[in-house]
């Protein structure tokens, strides 16, 4: 198949990953993918794949203001995208155009180029605007801003349910976002955020340190106190708390002994999972954390999870169907739960969970699903 990729940008840390891991099994299977996105950040990861980077709002924030507002009443950056892409890949041949996004951008630009060649379109849905309150949006909290969201999230919605209800396969990351979708378009399909075997696989690394390890981004509407006040009471010996994160979690972890580091390279998650103790995934409260890829990334490695606090959703969804840990709200279950693997560490050298249901999160797995279900709308 020759498959004709539009997606958002490519940004820190993770770089799309998912995207790469299904961009680099296609290739493995013979299958020709060509891959256009907005440029942002500078992309340095490997790929045997061509990516197109398009530049967007480059001239200043006076004219990224404009031109945004501007795009929000008239889709003019979408427009604009399928235009580029179109005359770029006049000579190409491609068998479907496939869409993946965090929220409405490119979903317009594909359907237009899928249309126009009169080909198939497979839509990959990250992120829900009615999963994502309009409060997201206005983190100054002033009331002013409040009917502008709402404004913007229900153009949003009702460009992307064009869309959706015209692709001839879509797939999202969990049931609460299926359940949406598939209202709008039967022939949707689940499939978790999942893991790279090839880098997420379990091993006996015995560590020096009881070690509890936060591995990504910190946002202000994540609470990290629970289990800091779990440990702190605990008062356990070698014991470790390590935020590999963003230089804002300085301000929202104030604790003697917490160590901060920056973002680890993408190259050493898995390593670092491997030596946690336990792997900390922090809630979000504005959003039902579909996208939190360390929980994934853990339950590859089969090390125990403390999910803080119980956010009654995805997340809890996600580690109750693994095995992977616990989703809690409660500060004498968080300390009974690391006094559990803090007593398997001090016996062994490292702890080890029983995870569940894994292939359901292996991305090998995954790939090989989805490349039959694009076979099969194609074809092929």
């Amino acid at each position: 198949m020759n498959i004709l990729i539009l997606t958002d940008h490519f940004s820190r840390p993770s770089y799309l990953s998912w995207l790469r891991f299904l961009c680099d099994y296609l290739t493995d299977q013979e299958h020709h993918v060509e891959v256009f996105t907005e440029k942002w950040e500078t992309i340095s990861f490997e790929h045997r794949y061509p990516i197109h980077e398009l530049a967007f709002y480059h001239i200043g924030y006076i004219s990224w203001a404009i031109k945004t507002v501007y795009s929000m009443f008239t889709n003019s950056k979408d427009r604009s995208f399928a235009r580029r892409v179109s005359r770029k890949t006049r000579k190409s041949r491609f068998d479907l155009v496939m869409c993946t996004t965090s929220s409405t951008f490119p979903l317009t630009a594909a359907y237009k180029i899928a249309k126009k060649r009169g080909i198939k379109l497979y839509v990959d849905i990250r992120e829900l605007e009615e999963l994502v309150p309009a409060k997201e949006y206005t983190t100054s909290g002033k009331i002013f801003v409040k009917p502008w969201a709402n404004l913007y999230s229900w153009i949003q919605k009702n460009r992307r349910n064009r869309v959706i209800r015209h692709a001839d396969l879509v797939t999202t990351v969990s049931p609460w976002h299926m359940d949406i979708l598939k209202a709008m378009n039967p022939n949707t399909h689940l499939m978790y955020n999942g893991y790279d075997p090839e880098f997420s696989y379990t091993s006996k690394t015995k560590t020096e340190t009881f070690q509890i390890n936060y591995i990504g981004r910190t946002y202000d509407t994540q609470d990290p106190s629970l289990m800091l006040k779990a440990v702190r009471e605990l008062n356990l010996p070698n014991v470790e708390i390590n935020f590999y994160s963003n230089m804002g979690t300085y301000d929202r972890v104030q604790q003697k002994g917490v160590q901060i580091f920056g973002f680890l390279p993408s190259n050493a998650i898995a390593g670092t999972m491997r030596r946690s103790s336990i792997v900390v995934i922090l809630t979000n409260s504005a959003k039902n954390g579909a996208k939190e890829m360390k929980l994934f990334d853990a339950i590859g490695c089969e090390k125990p999870v403390l999910c803080v606090p119980n956010d009654e959703g995805m997340l809890a969804h996600v580690i109750q169907l693994a095995n992977a840990g616990i989703c809690t709200s409660d500060l004498q279950e968080a300390k009974d739960f690391i006094q559990t693997q803090y007593d398997i560490w001090k016996r062994q050298g490292y702890t080890h969970q029983d995870v569940t249901n894994k292939e359901l999160f292996d991305r090998q797995h995954q790939a090989k699903i989805l490349e039959d279900l694009l076979r099969h709308i194609v074809g092929v």
